[in-house]
């Protein structure tokens, strides 16, 4: 210990008298104060933690510098993405050593089958800066995009800026050709802008005081806010709405989803003060998207059985009735979605656990039938990969009329490549794979798959993630991580930062726990509402399992998780505090009861289909009491905690972890041994510090302490 750590003493809040009854049930709850951006006494406090946390690890400077630098010479800091052809020019961005943020751009496009020769040292032909964030950027310490979006005749860009972190946009259109500001009217917008087919109109998203977007305008270029026009307000809090175009421009699609139901209007972008029209009424329960193709819909729902559909409707329609099926899955599958172009259309789905892609073709010019048929695309063919853990996905093509699909792979172990696929011929182009510098041997590492047991029987996917040859000897270092929530799946998928832990012996593993969709939409059925517990019990399983097989020592196991996750670690460790020798939890969900029980908070009632409504259902509120990370604390010996947040954080509210470390420290055991720290960072939202070198020493700082406690600070060499 430094003599910065002897001296160094965690801050102690106030306890203020307060006190949530629900259900007959009083909850005494001394820190709930905490919960004001802009009072002095807490920032005050947060900024008393942040002193705290820099003290007590000061002995890890030399650390976290040294997996900054790992992380900066391994990364390719000059360096330009795979152009995208849309009318006449290419699209791209481009990053310059130096620099945090990337610059978008364009150049004349000569062949559109032809992507340009990839030389990040120079900009290509005829090169024209759309947008540069750094210079977008200069005197704000955070920076976000929420949006891009070039009209049909590429001559204006519309663009939205965050500067603070909590995702609330400010609105400009550019001229292209001149670079003068055309309007800047919008402020406090959402996510979603989409232009109409001339470029006069554009539309956007308006969030309501619980940050819910519940309305889109319709904003004539250049004038006053005040004379926008309400395109569609949605009443019904569950709601969230998102913002589009389809490919061709033809059509603005305004999508609105609860958790379970969604209902999606079109407008014809050629007539843009046209009405919406209701592709499907909603109806509780139907989940469905739509994607238009030419002249006919396409249309990936869960009407029929959980799993999903791909049924085909009329141009025109207007409800369930009117949709036909085109391709059911098969065994083990889940329809994600699907994009439309000319000859063919892209199907996203999960197969075996895995992301895939299967294309359907469209038969040949002649063989098409007016109006159309389902008999007009032929026979499906999958997209494959020959590893066995990998991740794939349909990379940005914007021409409906093109001859190819770009597919973006990668695996744990191998960084993500961008190809191109011939539909006619299966030719396959690759195009960029991403680099990877520092003399990194990518076969020095390998990935697995393994199987823990959930108290129930069910069996948990688990991947790892480690150098080559490690032994499972029961002596390793490892990090467990988990998310489990929103049937979001954590699907492989390669991290130049990552390196620095394998190659520090660390065995990293993903337990792929129910309330994800890593295996379907029952995976997620059965670790959401009165079943969530099976996601904190999952991850028990995970961590024990790898303990049982010698994977990773049983003092020497950590565990992550953020946001969803930073519960489901917490929930995990108040649960089995043994299993861990440190807890990272990143922007966590800690105290979930109480944000449930607030329908005035973001996210909310929203949740209630996610977490069940504990506000009038006294079930649900017993259920929760039972697991939620704050309110179940023991007077046990936990594991050395770390929890991260950020002032602006719209998600999850900075109160939460402020809350969690207060109570762990009164309630818990804590010592240079173990110790309990909270770091917030005071300019960023829920995905932390915002320019990628920033963002690079933050995962050096976190992952320092890590190290730390799992024994693993110094590389290791195999024989």
């Amino acid at each position: 210990m430094t003599q910065s750590q002897a001296h160094a003493t965690p801050p102690v809040p106030e306890k203020r008298e307060h006190v949530r009854s629900h259900h007959g049930d009083d909850v005494v709850d001394p820190y709930e104060w905490m919960r004001d951006g802009e009072d002095p006494d807490v920032l005050a406090h947060l900024e008393a933690e942040n002193a705290y946390a820099e003290a007590t690890t000061a002995h890890l400077g030399p650390l976290r510098q040294r997996l900054f630098d790992e992380i900066k010479e391994r990364t390719l800091e000059t360096d330009l993405s795979v152009p995208i052809a849309s009318g006449p020019w290419w699209y791209y961005a481009r990053t310059v050593e130096g620099q945090q943020y990337a610059i978008h751009c364009r150049a004349p496009l000569t062949d559109a089958t032809a992507v340009p020769e990839l030389d990040p040292s120079r900009p290509l032909p005829g090169e024209v800066v759309l947008l540069d964030g750094n210079a977008l950027a200069e005197g704000h310490e955070f920076f976000s995009l929420g949006g891009l979006d070039v009209s049909h005749d590429h001559s204006r860009l519309a663009y939205a800026v965050d500067v603070t972190g909590d995702e609330r946009f400010d609105v400009r259109v550019v001229d292209i050709a001149s670079g003068e500001v055309l309007d800047e009217a919008i402020s406090g917008a959402g996510y979603g802008l989409a232009f109409s087919r001339d470029g006069d109109h554009l539309f956007h998203v308006a969030v309501d005081e619980a940050w819910r977007p519940h309305e889109v305008w319709r904003h004539a270029v250049g004038t006053p806010r005040e004379d926008d026009v309400l395109v569609h307000r949605e009443e019904d809090e569950r709601f969230w709405m998102g913002l589009g175009t389809s490919r061709d421009d033809r059509w603005i699609v305004l999508g609105l989803g609860s958790k379970t139901t969604s209902e999606v209007h079109l407008i014809d972008a050629t007539d843009p003060t046209a009405p919406a029209r209701c592709v499907a009424p909603r109806r509780d329960g139907v989940d469905y998207d739509v994607e238009p193709a030419a002249d006919h819909l396409l249309i990936v729902h869960n009407e029929r059985q959980p799993e999903g559909d791909l049924a085909w409707a009329p141009l025109d329609a207007t409800g369930p009735e009117q949709w036909q099926p085109l391709l059911q899955r098969g065994e083990d599958e889940r329809f994600i979605g699907v994009d439309a172009f000319d000859d063919f259309a892209v199907l996203s789905l999960r197969a075996g656990g895995l992301p895939a892609l299967r294309i359907l073709p469209r038969v040949e010019g002649g063989g098409r039938s007016t109006p159309f048929s389902p008999s007009d695309y032929g026979d499906p063919v999958d997209v494959t990969f020959d590893d066995e853990l990998h991740s794939v996905a349909l990379g940005p093509i914007a021409e409906p009329g093109t001859d190819r699909i770009r597919v973006l792979h990668e695996s744990w172990v191998s960084p993500r490549s961008v190809l191109d696929v011939v539909v006619a011929t299966g030719e396959r182009i690759v195009l960029k794979r991403q680099p990877v510098l520092g003399g990194v041997d990518l076969d020095d590492y390998e990935q697995k798959r393994t199987w823990a047991t959930a108290p129930d029987g069910t069996r948990v996917p688990v991947s790892l993630v480690m150098r080559r040859g490690t032994r499972a000897d029961g002596t390793n270092p490892g990090l467990l991580y988990g998310y489990g929530s929103y049937e979001m799946s954590f699907d492989p998928y390669f991290s130049i930062a990552r390196l620095s832990l394998l190659d520090r012996g660390v065995v990293y593993a993903v337990a792929h726990v129910r309330g994800g969709g890593e295996l379907g939409r029952h995976w997620y059925d059965d670790g959401k509402m009165l079943h969530k517990r099976n996601t904190f019990t999952d991850f028990v399983a995970a961590a024990e399992h790898l303990h049982d097989s010698g994977w990773v020592a049983r003092d020497r196991l950590a565990a992550e998780g953020g946001s969803a996750g930073g519960l489901l670690v917490g929930a995990a460790t108040n649960l089995a505090p043994d299993r861990f020798a440190a807890v990272l939890a990143a922007v966590p969900f800690v105290d979930t009861l109480t944000t449930i029980l607030r329908p005035d908070l973001p996210l909310t009632v929203q949740e209630w289909e996610e977490w069940g409504d504990p506000l009038h259902d006294p079930e649900v509120y017993a259920y929760m009491r039972g697991y939620t990370p704050y309110e179940n604390i023991a007077a046990v010996e936990y594991p050395a905690v770390l929890a991260t947040t950020s002032l602006h954080d719209t998600r999850v509210y900075f109160t939460e972890p402020a809350k969690w470390v207060a109570r762990l420290r009164e309630v818990t055991a804590h010592d240079e041994q173990r110790p309990i720290l909270l770091r917030t960072e005071m300019s960023a939202g829920h995905g932390g510090r915002s320019g990628r070198y920033d963002a690079w020493e933050q995962a050096a700082w976190e992952w320092a302490w890590v190290l730390d406690r799992i024994g693993a600070t110094e590389p290791v060499t195999r024989a």
